[in-house]
């Protein structure tokens, strides 16, 4: 995107993207984000000491990727509702509890539609010692629990992906009627390319 800034940006500009990466936080800069309330779609909290809930984001209603990757954010993180947000990074934190973990962005998020969370204890895979069995065995019941998923970690997940996380896990009932309640389904202005891009490109 080409309205991207750090930190250090003037209230007077307006921005769809900033950036707060690599600055050592340990308290989200409220003050700054919260001034771009209008224009902020994509915002970048990785590699920094977060593990607040970041309760006031939930003013950005224009926001559609949130990337935390690089935290201190455990299972138990709170998130605000955020029907606007479509992609979520949150790589390489501190989370090992998937069911609550999942259930936290299912509900909050209603609309997500890319969700990567590798580096996890939560997130079994090659990588951080898992099996196969421990992968496949994950990305089953995060798809199961959240239907609308169409991008788990770098990995698209495909139809017959869907079909068997159904039969081996049940789905969350209030899903569908969840969303149609609380925002509907949100029209995508990036590409899934693009989104993953912002995810993971720190973090090779």
């Amino acid at each position: 995107m080409e309205h991207h800034t750090s930190g250090q940006s003037s209230h007077a500009s307006s921005f769809q993207w900033l950036s707060f990466a690599y600055q050592g936080l340990t308290e989200i800069p409220y003050e700054t984000i919260l001034s771009q309330t209008d224009t902020l779609e994509v915002l970048d909290l990785s590699y920094n000491l977060l593990d607040e809930n970041p309760a006031l984001l939930g003013q950005l209603e224009k926001l559609s990727t949130l990337i935390l990757d690089c935290n201190n954010y455990t299972s138990h993180v709170k998130f605000p509702y955020m029907p606007s947000v479509t992609t979520v990074c949150i790589n390489k934190n501190k989370i090992n509890n998937l069911p609550v973990f999942v259930e936290e962005i299912r509900r909050k998020f209603p609309n997500i539609k890319i969700l990567s969370m590798m580096n996890n204890e939560a997130a079994p895979s090659y990588f951080n010692g898992g099996s196969l069995t421990q992968y496949k065995d994950y990305r089953q019941y995060v798809i199961s629990q959240i239907p609308g998923l169409e991008i788990l970690d770098d990995t698209e997940v495909l139809e017959k992906e869907r079909a068997q996380a159904k039969k081996t896990y049940p789905a969350a009932p209030e899903q569908s009627q969840q969303q149609k309640e609380e925002g509907g389904f949100i029209q995508e202005t990036h590409t899934h390319a693009e989104k993953v891009k912002y995810c993971h490109k720190t973090l090779g």
